[in-house]
Parts: C-alpha cells; sequence; structure tokens
C-alpha cells in the first residue's frame, strides 16, 4: 500500500487517475496490473478481460484510492481535504472531525459519515484525543473519557462540546463503532459510562436538514440506545443498554434495528411495542424475512394501516410487500399471521391481481392456496405481460385492445417507475417501446423511471429514457428534479448498487440537450445549470463542464 504524501494535492492525484486511465486505455501491463490488485471489478481477471471492462475515470480513482488504502475515491478527497485543517486552529479541526465521525442526524448536515477517514486522521492527529473528551467518546478512547470524569464528575451528565452531544449518546453514535477495530473500545467506554451514573436514556433531537444543530427537531428524538441498536446494529451495546434501564419504546430504535434482527430480537423481548413505529413495513424492505417474521410474532399487524403519503396506495402491508418484490417467505410471514389474501388497494386492485401485474408466479400460486384467486380481465393481462417482459403477450393483447396501455389508470401506470426501482430492465424498455406514459411516477420517493434509473447510476437505461423522451425537469416526491438526483446519488454512493455509472448518466443527459454548466462563484465545488446550483462528484462535474468547453 502506498503512503499518502503529508501534502496530498487533491488535483495531483486527479491527474494521477487520468494518467494511470491513459496507460490502461494504452494496454499498459504495469496500469491493467494495478487495476487487477486493487480494483475488485477487475480482480483475479486477465488482462485481456480488464481491457473489455472499458474502465472509465471512476475506476481509475477507486484504484488510485485504494493504493492509497483508503476504500473510494471520496474517502481519499474528505481525508485530503480534512488534511488542510492541519493548518488551521484546533477547534476548526476538532469540528470538520466530528463531521467525519457522525451523520447528518447528529451533525445538521447532508454529508454522510466517513468513518475511516476519520479514524486514519486520528492515527496522524493524535492531539485530536487528548484535547477533547467528545472525540475520546467518538473514538473509544476510555483513558480520556475516565480522566474527565475524575475531573468534573457531573460532566457524564451533561451535554457539550461542539456538537452538544450528552457523553453516551456521543459513545453510541459514533459512526467509528462501524469499522471492526472500533467496536470494543466503544462498547468499554459505553460500559464505564454507564457504571459511572450515565442515564441510559440520554439522547439528543434529530438535527438532519431542514432542522439544523442550531434548531433540532424536537418530535425526532435520537437517543443513546438508537445509537446502539439503529446506527452501529451492535446487538452487545444494544443489550448493554437495555439492561442498564434503557426505554426501548424510544421512538426510533426497533424501526432502525431491522438491519439486524438480533438488535431487533433484543428490543422486543425487552418490550418493544411494535405499534406505531411502522416496523412492520420498514421490515417489508429487508431482503431477509427474518425481521418481520419476528415483528409479526411480537404483535405486529398483518393488516396494520399505512399513514400518508407514497406507500398509502399499497395497503395493507400485504400489498406494499407485493408491490416491493419481496420474497414468498415474506408473504408466507404475513399470511400465516393473518394477512387478508382478498386485501385490494384503494384503487380496487387485489393482491392477487396485483401479485399476476408485477410477475411474482410463486406468489400468485400461495395467494390461489389462500382462496384469492380471481379472473383477469384484458388490463391485468397485459400488465401481468409486461411485468415479466413477455412482449409477444403484451404485444398480442394490444393488437387486441390498442387502447392499452394509454387506458390504464394512474395507479398502473406506476409499474414503470417501479420496475426501473426494481431492476426489471427488459420490463422497461417494453412498456415504453409499447407507449407507457414516460413521465408516469412510483417507486417510494413516487419519481419517474429516469430519476429512478438515474439514482441507480445505469447510464443505459438513462440513454434509452431520454432518447424516447424523458426530460431532466422531471420532478420527483422530493420536490427536485433529475439533477438534484444525480447530485444526491453521485456524492453519497449509495452502497446497494452493483457498478453504478453517474458520470455515464451525465454524459446520456448532456448528449439529450442538458443545457451548459458552468462553475458556481460562490461555490467552487457546485455547478449552475440555468441557475441551479448542485454539488456533484468530481467526475461528473468533469463531464457537465466538458460541454461548456
Amino acid at each position: 500500500m502506498n503512503k499518502l504524501p503529508p501534502k496530498a494535492n487533491l488535483e495531483h492525484l486527479k491527474k494521477q487517475a487520468k494518467e494511470l486511465l491513459r496507460l490502461y486505455r494504452n494496454g499498459d501491463a504495469t496500469a491493467i496490473a494495478r487495476f487487477i490488485q486493487n480494483l475488485p471489478a477487475a480482480a483475479h481477471r486477465t488482462d485481456s478481460e480488464v481491457i473489455a471492462l472499458q474502465l472509465r475515470l471512476h475506476d481509475a480513482q477507486s484504484c488510485i484510492a485504494r493504493e492509497y488504502g483508503y476504500p473510494s475515491w471520496a474517502d481519499l478527497a474528505l481525508h485530503v481535504e480534512a488534511n488542510e485543517f492541519a493548518h488551521h486552529e484546533l477547534t476548526a479541526r476538532i469540528r470538520r472531525w466530528l463531521g467525519l465521525a457522525y451523520g447528518g442526524d447528529v451533525t445538521g448536515a447532508y454529508d454522510n459519515a466517513r468513518p475511516r477517514v476519520a479514524a486514519q486522521l486520528l492515527d496522524e492527529y493524535p492531539d485530536l484525543l487528548a484535547n477533547d473528551a467528545y472525540i475520546a467518546c467518538a473514538a473509544g478512547n476510555l483513558e480520556v473519557v475516565a480522566r474527565t470524569i475524575a475531573a468534573d464528575p457531573d460532566w457524564l451528565h451533561r451535554a457539550g462540546g461542539a456538537l452538544d452531544l450528552p457523553p453516551l449518546v456521543a459513545v453510541t453514535h459514533s459512526r467509528l463503532g462501524l469499522l471492526t477495530e472500533f467496536v470494543p473500545r466503544l462498547r468499554e467506554c459505553a460500559q464505564y459510562l454507564l457504571q459511572a451514573g450515565a442515564s441510559p436514556n440520554q439522547r439528543i433531537y434529530n438535527r438532519f436538514p431542514p432542522a439544523s444543530l442550531a434548531n433540532p427537531d424536537e418530535k425526532g428524538p435520537l437517543s443513546a440506545l438508537y445509537g446502539a441498536a439503529g446506527v452501529l446494529c451492535d446487538p452487545a451495546l444494544t443489550e448493554m443498554l437495555l439492561q442498564a434501564g434503557a426505554d426501548p419504546n424510544d421512538g426510533e430504535s426497533l424501526y432502525h434495528s431491522l438491519g439486524n434482527p438480533d438488535c431487533t430480537r433484543l428490543l422486543l423481548q425487552h418490550g418493544a411495542r411494535v405499534a406505531g413505529t411502522n416496523a412492520l413495513r420498514r421490515a417489508l424492505d429487508m431482503r431477509d424475512a427474518t425481521a418481520l417474521e419476528l415483528v409479526l410474532a411480537h404483535g405486529g399487524d398483518a393488516n396494520e394501516p399505512a399513514g400518508e403519503g407514497p406507500t398509502k396506495a399499497w395497503e395493507p402491508p400485504l400489498l406494499r410487500a407485493i408491490a416491493l418484490r419481496t420474497s414468498p417467505r415474506h408473504i408466507a410471514a404475513l399470511l400465516a399471521a393473518g394477512a387478508d389474501p382478498k386485501a385490494c388497494t384503494p384503487a380496487g386492485i387485489s393482491a392477487y391481481r396485483l401479485a399476476t401485474q408485477v410477475g411474482l408466479t410463486e406468489v400468485v400460486e400461495l395467494l390461489r392456496a389462500y382462496g384469492a384467486q380471481e379472473p383477469l380481465t384484458a388490463d391485468d393481462e397485459f400488465i401481468a405481460a409486461c411485468a415479466r417482459a413477455d412482449a409477444s403477450e403484451a404485444r398480442r393483447i394490444q393488437a387486441q385492445h390498442p387502447e392499452l396501455p394509454g387506458s390504464l389508470p394512474q395507479d398502473r401506470l406506476r409499474l414503470l417507475p417501479d420496475s426501473v426501482a426494481w431492476g426489471s430492465k427488459a420490463a422497461v424498455k417494453l412498456m415504453v417501446e409499447l407507449g407507457w406514459p414516460i413521465a408516469a411516477c412510483g417507486g417510494d420517493w413516487d419519481a419517474t423511471a429516469l430519476n429512478h434509473a438515474v439514482i441507480r447510476g445505469d447510464a443505459e437505461l438513462t440513454a434509452f429514457l431520454l432518447s424516447r423522451g424523458a426530460s431532466w425537469r422531471e420532478r420527483h416526491g422530493y420536490g427536485d428534479n433529475v439533477l438534484g438526483t444525480l447530485s444526491w446519488a453521485s456524492v453519497n454512493e449509495p452502497t446497494w448498487l452493483e457498478n453504478p455509472d453517474w458520470a455515464g448518466c451525465a454524459r446520456a443527459l448532456v448528449a439529450h440537450g442538458l443545457p451548459k454548466a458552468e462553475r458556481d462563484p460562490a461555490y467552487p465545488e457546485h455547478v449552475l445549470i440555468e441557475g441551479q446550483s448542485e454539488r456533484f462528484s468530481e467526475e461528473v462535474i468533469e463531464v457537465l463542464l466538458k460541454q461548456a468547453s
């Protein structure tokens, strides 16, 4: 692993990545070997196979980052940026470090936590720990925590520091707890604080924008337990707090624990109530049905009505489970817990018809076993054929009913954006070719197919949709357009995606008439497009500015 120079310059690193890409495209054996050694997508491949991957600048940047020991280019860039604070006063460095260690709900910012960068900065700047007890909490440094309590016993009951955190919250919300080497340290600090008398119910209120550090959202309490069970998903830390008397009904912990069923199980065993938490619906988002089974076994209502919002169209839970294309095990758990197999949406679509429409043949058979079978209309058969990407059957039905798909009601037209969200590319292309309204909205965030394609980093589908009339001005349920979608995705790099290509999405947008971009003079890391200022990844910015040169 290469060692990053003390005064590393991001522009120089960008040039390294561009040079690596140039050499790779020229067939340089050393460059290809570097990709094979450092880039997961190229690992264990032959030289010719790596050449065939047609790697891009994003891949070269990732390779450079990994050579220096960083999991992503974003982490490397943040480290370089944070290093500049070595030349600033200590208070500014502490505030920046805390921004890397905590999520936006604690910091009041949009940026994700970068725990690996925070950990590496601790190694390079140990004075951060020596001078700030709250950094010691975030890093699990028991020596500093114990020394602080000895000097001021009341400290463990007060919120303080740059982020105004109670000590136990500072420990359990630290994203450094997602790094293996910090897990035992943070557990040790939490145990020490509890034994010293800290309340296991210490909490703050949500600061995520539009709330802020100065004006938190008091409807969103974030307890120490929520940090353990919902942020770090640490069963040992969760159990420690529960045994110390933490309230499992804090309004957040159960809902956010579902990514780790062991945490969910502990909360339920200690009296967490399912009703009113929306945990059952959140459990439908989990690929593993264990969390759903736990929630149902502890009082979850398999026919729980939905609240307001985009998901209201898919109530009760059985319908949402089908709309999300969950596994047959999820569906079986709901049915066994008493879900009504003949449930219908507010628009009158039954569970059985919905299952056929989204192409879930195993679920269709399950529903038949519960007596839910019913005859299907031509509309139903057409939608089902589209969902299966059965072009011949869909065209056969359309030939008999040429008014399709234009005559379908709005709640069924959402199948197009839903299919993009599910990753059903063949179904999407078929629907568009058959005349499906391309601006139909759907998915959990009420977005168009183009928005869903962009957030997934699917450059090929983005180009296809644009070629068929989709517009970058199309807005989603949060009020922004496709530029906002590209901004969020390229900057935050959601980890649930495989090989996203946001630069490719940007190229497709440019090729289909996106207005010229220019640097925002007020924010150098942003660009302006028709007066809209957005922050993008550096690779996307390069694509957007290239058209203006």
